[in-house]
């Protein structure tokens, strides 16, 4: 017998209570778990506690696993992976794409969870599910668009396999008594309502999925926010690596057009090139207006420039 357990053994004859927070299974193997300590002290009282308890642990583990990536086309991967070329360090590069996960591609579970928990006071209130539900999806498209954030998918039609594997963990969850099972109930009514009249569905997809399990946990919307960047960063890690060993750099190729201006050492040689590209002859005006607007006398710019309908009329680059 180690001294510490000797001496931990020792102590725990004499205790009324031991509280332990060790992952399951830590105490049996250093030989201090329950079944050891009750034949030391029969009137023990063992207390082993574990954060949000191991169900919900899983519950949340699933919830982080299942955004870990969504592929290298993601802006976040994309920068992490361009960035990594220029030769900055690792936690660089995924500093660079955690910066990037702001509200259009990374606050989806924070914004659906919030609409998830406005639905869900509508019916503490006396509100039937199906009537907050339908209220809430009109107040949100008509103020915010048509798109609710947690619902829909490029890919996945009608039905994403992530969000139906935990969905399946959720109602398991329920039927412990581990969690109220409010938060699935409001998501699959949301997406039903969202189908009614519809020939191809709308899939609720993993950012929909997660605030769920988010909710169900009782975290704040922010968090949602928070974890989906902590979740990510496995992924953006994975690609920054992989761009890394592969060497090599990325760069985004540049229109001619704006090379040519970059490259333009007087208006005289902006005006031929705009002249020659159609599309850009108003992007061109609106250049020559701003070039001109602090003072005439710093550019010599000609007349003809002045107006849209001469600018076919200039000599093209030789």
């Amino acid at each position: 017998m180690r001294r510490v357990e000797f001496f931990f053994r020792k102590l725990v004859g004499t205790a009324d209570v031991v509280v332990e927070n060790f992952r399951p299974g830590v105490m049996d193997r250093l030989g201090l778990g329950f079944e050891m300590l009750k034949q030391v002290n029969p009137q023990l009282v063992y207390c082993a506690i574990s954060g949000y308890g191991q169900s919900q642990a899983a519950l949340l583990e699933a919830a982080l696993v299942a955004s870990v990536d969504h592929g290298p086309q993601a802006p976040a991967i994309a920068a992490a992976r361009m960035a990594v070329t220029c030769g900055v360090s690792l936690n660089n590069a995924m500093g660079t794409a955690v910066n990037m996960l702001g509200d259009v591609h990374g606050g989806a579970g924070e914004q659906c969870l919030e609409f998830l928990q406005q639905i869900r006071e509508c019916t503490e209130g006396g509100t039937s599910l199906e009537n907050a539900v339908g209220e809430a999806i009109k107040a949100y498209q008509r103020t915010q668009g048509k798109h609710l954030p947690g619902f829909g998918h490029r890919f996945h039609k009608p039905v994403d396999p992530r969000t139906l594997r935990l969905m399946e963990l959720l109602e398991e969850a329920e039927q412990n008594d581990i969690v109220s099972g409010d938060y699935r109930r409001i998501g699959m009514v949301v997406q039903k309502q969202l189908n009614k009249g519809r020939t191809a569905g709308i899939a609720m997809n993993i950012d929909g999925a997660t605030a769920i399990i988010f909710g169900e946990l009782q975290f704040a919307p922010p968090l949602a926010h928070g974890l989906f960047c902590l979740s990510r960063s496995v992924g953006i890690l994975a690609h920054a690596w992989e761009q890394q060993q592969q060497g090599g750099r990325t760069k985004v190729r540049s229109s001619r057009v704006w090379l040519a201006l970059h490259r333009a050492k007087s208006p005289f040689i902006l005006n031929n090139i705009a002249a020659q590209v159609v599309p850009y002859r108003l992007l061109y005006l609106a250049l020559v207006l701003t070039l001109r607007a602090p003072s005439e006398k710093t550019l010599d710019l000609p007349r003809p420039c002045a107006t849209s309908a001469n600018l076919t009329s200039v000599a093209p680059l030789n």
